[in-house]
């Protein structure tokens, strides 16, 4: 089991240092939310699983299928506007570059479609319970 642990950084304030293994990351809220901005917000880590997944999973799928994919730029936009009447929108825009053929970019741009974090974000029941620590 995963145990990725999330603490306040100075009392009554909003940025949290977050640990994932041997990684340290941080989080905070945007200012027009009470933040100072300071990092990344739970929103935007959110959104950047799905970028950072979308890009893995091309290059992986490349790598496995013999493909020549150098580099792949991944844009994730958000529509959060009718996020409280449970509708949160983002629009996923892909550059794969390196001499593919028109077959390999369909082949991944299909690849990409299903991608764990994609899958999990949209067809994936996803049961959280908490708890005191």
């Amino acid at each position: 089991m995963e145990i990725i642990h999330s603490e306040t950084e100075q009392p009554g304030d909003y940025p949290h240092r977050i640990t994932v293994r041997s990684h340290v990351i941080r989080t905070d809220l945007e200012t027009a939310a009470g933040g100072a901005d300071t990092a990344p917000s739970a929103h935007d880590y959110f959104d950047a699983a799905l970028a950072s997944c979308k890009s893995l999973t091309a290059m992986w799928y490349a790598k496995k299928n013999g493909m020549p994919l150098e580099r792949v730029d991944v844009q994730v936009e958000r529509d959060d506007s009718e996020e409280r009447k449970g509708r949160y929108v983002l629009h996923v825009r892909l550059a794969f570059h390196g001499p593919l053929s028109d077959e390999q970019r369909t082949r991944l741009y299909a690849a990409v479609g299903k991608c764990p974090v994609h899958k999990l974000m949209t067809s994936t029941e996803v049961v959280i319970e908490t708890a005191p620590l």
